[in-house]
C-alpha cells in the first residue's frame, strides 16, 4: 500500500499534527514501509488458533482479607519526629 504526501497531510490535520511540506514525502515512505509489513502478516497461516483476549485466562489467586498492623510499628515510628507509645505525636492545630 502507497500513501501520498496528500494523505499524509490529512493524517497530520486529523491528528493536530505539524508536518512540514518538505517532511511529508519522508513521512510518506516511512508509512507505506509499516502498511506494507503489516499487510505481510495476512500471509500468516492462523488456521485453528484461537484469538487471544488476553496474556493469561487462568484466575487470579486473592488472599484473604485480614486487617494487619503490618508488623512494622517500631520500624515506622523510628522516623517520627514525636511519639507516644505507639503513636506519633503532633502539635494540636485546632483551639
Amino acid at each position: 500500500m502507497s500513501i501520498d504526501q496528500k494523505t499524509v497531510a490529512r493524517i497530520a490535520s486529523l491528528a493536530r499534527l505539524k508536518i512540514p511540506a518538505d517532511e511529508q514525502a519522508q513521512v510518506a515512505g516511512e508509512l507505506s514501509k509499516i502498511l506494507d509489513w503489516m499487510e505481510q502478516l495476512n500471509e500468516v497461516d492462523v488456521t485453528g488458533i484461537e484469538p487471544l483476549t488476553g496474556g493469561n485466562d487462568l484466575p487470579l489467586r486473592w488472599r484473604d482479607d485480614v486487617v494487619t498492623d503490618g508488623g512494622k510499628v517500631r520500624d515506622i515510628l523510628a522516623n517520627a519526629p514525636a511519639k507516644t507509645a505507639d503513636f506519633f505525636t503532633v502539635p494540636k492545630v485546632i483551639e
